[in-house]
């Protein structure tokens, strides 16, 4: 089996207790465990270790790099006109590599105020950088062949034909981010777990068999992609 590497994702508050972090959990222990000794795992906690928001110089960066077209990383260093600038591409530079180094991306995502996490956003902001995943020399997409694993877990329900259908802006945002950052369609998996706070929300009572459906589909559903992926 040839080498294989995941780029793992947290981006859940709470340390202990976490849905989304026991499924993610769950995935990366099957995924290493199926791929062997010769598998690369990279990790970050987003909530414990958060990437730092972007700045100003990182979209005057940014605009200038954009105007040239897409270019190699070591190009794009030679761009910043000062010290700000460098910085930014400094703290970007690590994670675009590492996202594009992947071949499987597993990202845990709870929804907060119908959403993602602030501290996702903060690294979706800093990895998308103007043609960091288009090929200077092709014009092909980087991430074509990456396989994204998105674990999106929710207090409430929002699937669809539910009444709150349509204030789901986690997933679909997700979707939407990942087409447009060139993942293709076939290689975007979004599990869902909804319905977790069942237990503790008022308004919820009563959907506890529900929730325990739901989480173990979502159980059921990880362990099939990480046989797969």
């Amino acid at each position: 089996m040839t080498s294989a590497t995941l780029l793992h994702l947290d981006s859940g508050i709470s340390p202990t207790g976490s849905v989304s972090r026991a499924l993610t959990d769950r995935f990366a222990t099957a995924w290493r465990a199926r791929h062997g000794d010769t598998a690369r795992l990279r990790y970050r906690d987003l909530a414990a270790d958060p990437v730092p928001a972007v700045g100003a110089a990182y979209e005057t960066l940014g605009r200038r790099t954009e105007r040239k077209g897409p270019l190699p990383p070591e190009d794009v260093a030679a761009l910043a006109e000062n010290p700000d600038e460098a910085r930014e591409w400094a703290l970007s530079r690590p994670l675009i590599e590492e996202l594009r180094a992947a071949d499987t991306l597993l990202l845990g995502s709870p929804m907060y105020n119908l959403t993602v996490s602030s501290g996702l956003k903060a690294w979706i902001d800093r990895v998308s950088f103007p043609g960091a995943y288009v090929d200077p020399g092709t014009g092909e997409r980087l991430l074509r062949d990456t396989r994204v694993v998105v674990v999106a877990v929710r207090g409430g329900g929002y699937g669809p034909g539910t009444p709150r259908e349509h204030v789901d802006f986690q997933v679909p945002y997700l979707r939407a981010y990942f087409g447009n950052l060139g993942v293709t369609a076939e290689h975007l998996h979004v599990v869902t777990a909804e319905l977790t706070r069942a237990a503790d929300v008022p308004a919820l009572n009563g959907l506890e068999p529900l929730a325990v459906e739901s989480l173990a589909a979502a159980e059921a559903a990880v362990d099939e992609l990480a046989a797969a992926l």
